[in-house]
């Protein structure tokens, strides 16, 4: 038998519509692609975003943590330093009322042997009063007075240069006050200390106060060559 093939028919070639199909393929992937780039970077923006939001709010967390722990050890720095200037104060005055005690036992005496002749002694922080209004003008923590005169002696445990100059203005208030009421004895003064260093001695005879200084159970009149008293 005899087969008889039939002619195929010739490919067609690129058509219009196939390369319209194939642009319009390419195109639809393209937009594909930039869609998933763009919501591939919308994330990584947003997951940028967030990551920089949590570092601020943690890092503003922090800066107030810290500033928060600063204050409290500044309010407990300033807490401590009270609470060790009013032992410190507490001690001095302890010293002071001790020095004090040492003092005015023998002041009396020691400034006699000196010449004044006092026969009135007054101690713990004595206030002067006025007639009028009944405010103190000062306070003295000894007072030694006569006819003539008065001296009036601060103690303290280890005086300082400002001691030696509150003291000096102390006595020029008293000054101003027995003036006030006619009262025309001459005024000294005196510096006592426990311990007394060279510097503040110095300043207070240069001052014109008597130092007064402790020496064994007792204590001691410095009264240098030279040295003369301010009478207020």
């Amino acid at each position: 038998m005899t087969t008889t093939t039939q002619p195929r028919e010739p490919e067609m070639g690129l058509t219009f519509e196939k390369v319209w199909a194939m642009f319009r393929e390419s195109d639809r992937k393209m937009r594909k692609m930039k869609e998933d780039l763009d919501e591939y970077l919308r994330k990584r923006s947003e997951e940028t975003d967030r990551q920089i939001r949590e570092r601020s709010e943690e890092t503003d967390r922090q800066i107030r943590e810290t500033a928060r722990q600063i204050r409290e050890m500044n309010e407990e720095t300033n807490r401590k330093m009270k609470e060790t200037d009013k032992r410190f104060g507490d001690l001095d005055n302890r010293f002071g009322e001790l020095a004090e005690h040492l003092v005015a036992p023998s002041i009396m005496e020691k400034f006699n042997a000196l010449g004044f002749h006092f026969t009135d002694i007054s101690t713990g922080r004595r206030k002067i009063i006025t007639g009028k209004d009944k405010q103190a003008v000062a306070e003295f923590d000894i007072l030694m007075e006569n006819g003539e005169s008065s001296v009036g002696v601060e103690v303290k445990s280890k005086p300082s240069g400002r001691d030696v100059k509150d003291h000096a203005r102390r006595l020029e208030i008293l000054r101003r006050h027995k003036n006030s009421i006619g009262d025309k004895r001459k005024i000294y003064g005196a510096l006592a200390g426990a311990i007394m260093t060279d510097s503040v001695r110095n300043l207070a005879l240069k001052t014109g106060l008597y130092a007064i200084t402790q020496t064994g159970d007792t204590v001691k009149i410095d009264v240098p060559e030279g040295f003369t008293p301010k009478a207020w």
